[in-house]
């Protein structure tokens, strides 16, 4: 991609562009208005603009290519997932979740994933590159081209750690929020974590008022360590100060995903951990029944386990849900479908 990347350009780096090229400033805003509202992926279609003007953007910028390569509809509740193609060959999935309260779309901040968390298919393989904003942007616009619905709520919990791609997320969030494109609300936004701690606390800082999810998964720094290779770097009790930072500063509760494996976290004494560390904090905690993955050995709770450790820990004074399933007919969990391509082009290159 030797272009410029016209998507990732925010409403006033577009203006300012324009203004270099010699284009009058409405022209920005018809042109950000056919990129951010009406979705455009060719200048061709801009159609209230010169051919002579689309002629020179398309000489100039390029809108990089987000391509579906595969659609997956589930039969069992309204969910669906999407592979992407990016444009230099790289995979990436998200996910549509239709709700009674609007749509929620789960997209992904990389292609692949350095953070090594042992349950997850996102990690195998390890990172192959950080997404653009407008990848990012553009995994929620061609799902609504596609459905023709618009999303509502924004998580970036899919594949990738988005705090491991600071600049390029929290370009995404301002402008996925902008007036000027969706509008979507920050507070409808969700952003998922392994816990990065100086970024963090970065984010505390940037004026977001997106909701922070920290994948906690263990109670005790040595349980985390089993699970999640990040806490070799950043011990639990600085995560957990970094979150309390995050809670003061932007007023937004801290949701903590605990991913529940059978035999390893789902313990009378995980309880006990998780009740001494989140009982005074303000916080939600979500349960996640870990989807298994082929190549790991980590086994899904049954739903009868997985309800009594969420009732115990309710009776502990923590306010906590366990996240319903989705999609389990399909590739549903992050990493899924995008590692069942990648070992299908292996097989098809022997």
């Amino acid at each position: 991609m030797n272009k410029r990347d016209i998507c990732s350009y925010d409403y006033e780096e577009l203006k300012e562009e324009m203004a270099r090229i010699g284009e009058p400033p409405f022209r920005s805003r018809q042109i950000y208005e056919w990129l951010h509202v009406k979705l455009a992926d060719d200048f061709q279609d801009m159609t209230n603009l010169s051919k002579k003007l689309r002629e020179k953007l398309d000489g100039e910028y390029e809108i990089a290519r987000v391509q579906m390569t595969e659609r997956q509809i589930s039969k069992t509740d309204p969910t669906e997932k999407f592979l992407f193609e990016l444009w230099d060959g790289n995979m990436i999935e998200s996910v549509l979740m239709k709700y009674p309260y609007g749509n929620s779309v789960c997209i992904s901040s990389q292609a692949g994933c350095r953070m090594g968390c042992r349950f997850c298919a996102s990690t195998i393989g390890g990172l192959n590159r950080n997404l653009t904003p407008s990848e990012m942007l553009r995994q929620i616009y061609q799902i609504q081209r596609l459905t023709g619905e618009r999303v509502s709520n924004v998580v970036v919990m899919g594949t990738g750690e988005p705090l491991d791609n600071y600049d390029n997320f929290v370009r995404f969030i301002r402008m996925v929020s902008d007036e000027h494109g969706l509008h979507i609300s920050q507070r409808s936004i969700t952003a998922s974590t392994c816990g990065i701690v100086p970024n963090i606390h970065r984010l505390a800082s940037e004026g977001l008022q997106i909701t922070l999810a920290l994948s906690l998964h263990g109670a005790t720094q040595e349980k985390r360590r089993q699970l999640m290779p990040v806490a070799d770097k950043y011990h639990l009790e600085e995560v957990l100060e970094a979150c309390d930072a995050y809670f003061r500063k932007t007023g937004r509760r801290v949701t903590f995903e605990y991913s529940l494996v059978a035999g390893v976290n789902d313990q009378p004494e995980d309880i006990r951990e998780l009740t001494a560390i989140l009982k005074e904090r303000n916080c939600h905690m979500n349960l996640i029944p870990v989807n298994p993955v082929k190549e790991r050995n980590y086994k899904k709770p049954n739903s009868k386990n997985a309800l009594v450790f969420k009732n115990k820990l309710e009776k502990n004074g923590i306010n906590v849900t366990i996240r319903r399933e989705r999609g389990s007919d399909i590739d549903g969990a992050c990493g899924q479908l995008r590692r069942r391509y990648a070992a299908a082009n292996v097989r098809r290159n022997r």
